[in-house]
């Protein structure tokens, strides 16, 4: 037998008769684009995060940066200023909406009314490693994996 990882959801009081969860866990994404794709998404129905999402991997929609905004370049989306286009995170969160989807069908709700109400991010295990360097130095690298939850509610 595998004894698996238990794992809870930071978000509170859930509700499970009006809300629907699915999380990814160690993924290798930054968590800096993974926490503005997230806020960028809060709020919105699944099918317009997706088609957002879409939007951001075809380079059509910038992701505005609020928190992480040191030298990124303004964007031309209305009401934006510091923006980029977060395409590997955008495609693992678009892979989360699909279990979120199929989570709240699984469960008999209706998807057209599904509104995402939560968007976690956080950081997870980081993974060192290190790079040989000249004269018998070396310098650190080190991967930063993320948790990701995203919790719909049916208004």
């Amino acid at each position: 037998m595998i004894n698996m990882g238990r794992f809870s959801y930071a978000f509170q009081n859930y509700d499970v008769t009006r809300h629907v969860r699915a999380s990814l866990r160690e993924k290798e994404i930054s968590h800096k684009h993974a926490r503005e794709v997230a806020v960028a998404i809060k709020g919105l129905s699944i099918e317009k995060a997706r088609d957002y999402l879409q939007a951001v991997i075809r380079k059509d929609r910038a992701v505005a940066f609020r928190r992480f905004k040191n030298q990124v370049g303004h964007k031309s989306d209305p009401g934006m200023m510091s923006g980029r286009y977060p395409q590997k995170t955008a495609r693992e969160f678009i892979k989360v909406l699909d279990n979120l989807e199929s989570n709240a069908e699984y469960k008999g709700m209706d998807l057209d009314r599904l509104k995402i109400i939560n968007a976690t991010v956080h950081k997870g295990v980081i993974i060192k490693r290190f790079i040989p360097r000249a004269m018998g130095r070396a310098t650190p690298k080190n991967n930063v994996l993320v948790h990701v939850e995203l919790i719909a509610q049916e208004i």
